[in-house]
């Protein structure tokens, strides 16, 4: 069932999403060659803990997974697509990462994503990284009032594909409110004018991935969450938790 949300409750979504927008940029902007990914879970849940917020991602165990979560951050790196596990793993020169963070304030749940580079950035990665956020920008674009969830995933679709990137089949975006993942799933591809049409009060999470290699097959890592390319191309993801409103998309987790 999807819950249409009061103008109040996007209003306290969107306190959520600043938090996650906060711990973004903070991760961002210590990730440099040599710190560790633990490091920046460390650092993402200091932000957290000053909020008054805690982590939907913490503890988190879905039918797939073997063990819950144990992170408050999604650290991929490279040919990790999604739900890489925070490791002392420390970041080396031309890496690729993706972080993936959620917050819950006052009973109300943001989540958003970043890829990026570091050190000396591979051209190639940059292309990648920003083809997934035009990607997501189109899918924002097609998030007003009377469309379908068919137009956010074929928006999204289009670009991806239109630049030779694959797609990870049976992942995209979901619905967000009182819980991280809530009704509707949100494609990644699809149809335009196929599926639930959008309305005011909806919130969803949309979050491109796409494939450096142009092929769409994944597996899963060892530890049971990590989710990474057959080919070993590399991956990146965009994600921002996004208001459907009679005035427009309103972006609650804008950094």
């Amino acid at each position: 069932m999807v819950e249409l949300k009061t103008d109040t409750s996007i209003d306290a979504m969107y306190e959520a999403g600043q938090i996650v927008a906060r711990a973004l940029t903070a991760v961002r902007e210590a990730a440099d060659v040599g710190v560790s990914l633990l490091e920046l879970d460390e650092l993402a849940h200091d932000v957290l803990r000053a909020a008054g917020a805690t982590s939907p991602f913490l503890g988190y165990r879905p039918s797939f997974a073997p063990t819950a979560f144990p992170a408050v951050l999604c650290a991929s790196v490279n040919d990790a697509i999604v739900h890489g596990i925070p490791t002392r793993y420390r970041l080396r020169d031309g890496d690729l990462l993706s972080a993936d963070f959620g917050a819950q304030l006052g009973g109300w749940a943001g989540d958003s994503a970043i890829s990026f580079t570091v050190g000396r950035p591979r051209p190639a990665d940059l292309r990648l990284i920003e083809t997934a956020e035009r990607a997501l920008a189109a899918g924002i674009e097609a998030a007003v009032v009377g469309n379908r969830i068919g137009d956010i995933a074929h928006a999204i679709g289009t670009v991806c594909r239109a630049a030779g990137y694959g797609i990870p089949d049976g992942f995209g975006g979901h619905g967000i409110g009182r819980h991280m993942h809530e009704d509707p799933a949100v494609p990644n591809e699809g149809r335009p004018g196929r599926g639930l049409r959008l309305r005011h009060g909806m919130v969803l999470a949309i979050e491109p991935m796409l494939i450096a290699g142009g092929t769409d097959g994944y597996h899963e890592a060892p530890d049971g969450w990590t989710l990474k390319t057959n080919d070993g191309s590399r991956a990146a993801h965009a994600e921002h938790t996004v208001a459907i409103t009679d005035s427009g998309p309103r972006i609650l987790t804008e950094r």
